[in-house]
């Protein structure tokens, strides 16, 4: 496990379309897209009666981690259980397989099995959900491109219509109603270990798109 660098820009549909093209001629796609490149992520996300990871979020705190729910393209036959820990800027994620049926059991606040999982994350987010008070919150819905690159290990991924389900935790609905979260509707991720390749950096070079640190889960509770 390493933690990582990661940059998010806000781009607008120009900016996709050129650098879409620019990408694609230098990395390569990420094996999870279908034959359009792309793929839908679903994301539960959990937080406890006091909004820790979005306050935390908000205010900057510089330690800060939060645990999601997380399918792709509505299979509910594969489903992960993330932590994203991010320090001094810094990012880890760390993820575990879990059954759909865990996945309904930990909904339902059936949670005793978890402390007995040989996956140490299942084990970590279950002393959470007790000592933390962690409850499903919110479900973020987006379309993802991703790219890959070995030299620095880079990952760029760019966000589209990037959706709420409101109050929503209904994981296993296809069908669940969600609406846009605000403005900011397409995204500019770039991820890598020490280095960012020269070749790389000068694709992503955008003039005046500042950084930003926009945040899905943050964007999503905008309305709660």
């Amino acid at each position: 496990m390493q933690f990582r660098h990661e940059h998010k820009h806000d781009i607008n549909y120009l900016d996709y379309l050129i650098l879409r093209s620019k990408l694609k001629a230098v990395m390569q796609p990420d094996l999870n897209t279908n034959e359009n490149g792309k793929y839908q992520i679903r994301s539960l996300y959990f937080d406890n009666y006091r909004d820790v990871a979005l306050q935390d979020k908000i205010s900057g705190i510089n330690r800060r981690e939060k645990f999601r729910i997380r399918c792709y393209n509505k299979d509910f036959n594969f489903i992960n259980l993330e932590k994203k820990s991010k320090i001094n800027g810094l990012c880890l994620k760390i993820k575990a397989t879990i059954t759909k049926h865990q996945a309904a059991a930990i909904l339902a606040h059936d949670t005793d099995w978890m402390a007995k999982s040989e996956e140490p994350l299942v084990v970590e987010f279950y002393s959470k959900m007790k000592s933390g008070q962690l409850r499903p919150k919110t479900i973020v819905d987006y379309n993802r491109e991703a790219f890959v690159y070995r030299p620095g290990n880079v990952r760029i991924t760019i966000d589209r219509d990037i959706r709420t389900g409101l109050f929503s935790t209904d994981l296993f609905n296809p069908d669940l109603p969600t609406v846009a979260t605000g403005d900011q509707q397409i995204l500019l991720e770039v991820k890598y270990d020490q280095f960012i390749p020269e070749v790389i950096a000068n694709i992503i070079q955008l003039d005046g798109r500042r950084q930003t640190a926009f945040s899905k889960y943050a964007a999503s509770r905008i309305y709660s």
